[in-house]
């Protein structure tokens, strides 16, 4: 369950118009089902070593894939069936555990709040399924 998206070297990615760079990845990026459909389209611009083909996975970009994700993701990493992602939900609030289930595409979060990031990787590096 991989998609691809060009980036620019300053982090954002292709927006639909072939123009300009989103700072988020969202539905309005270009994305590509291959290396090869993306590597076509980088070949078009003036200077091909100006974007980077990526490649957009549940683990490298939760919020895309889990639309009910909300926050700032600090770490993920997969477990089993699920992406455990490390969240503070909103700015200065304390951290907590989002599940994240790759085959029913729902988000739960942990009843347990983290007041640092020392205590809630203790729980993000221990979780099992």
């Amino acid at each position: 369950m991989s998609i691809f998206a060009l980036q620019s070297p300053a982090g954002g990615f292709l927006d639909e118009d072939l123009k300009h760079f989103n700072k988020e990845f969202d539905d309005w990026c270009v994305q590509f089902e291959s290396y090869e459909d993306a590597e076509l389209i980088a070949q078009t611009f003036d200077r091909r070593t100006s974007v980077d083909i990526v490649e957009i996975t549940p683990l490298s970009y939760p919020k895309y894939f889990f639309h009910t994700l909300q926050g700032t993701i600090h770490a993920t990493r997969q477990v089993g069936n699920t992406i455990v992602c490390i969240v503070e939900p909103f700015m200065g609030s304390n951290y907590r555990l989002a599940i994240c289930d790759l085959k029913t595409k729902t988000v739960r979060l942990t009843p347990t709040r983290y007041k640092s990031a020392l205590s809630v990787e203790g729980a993000f590096s221990t979780y099992t399924e």
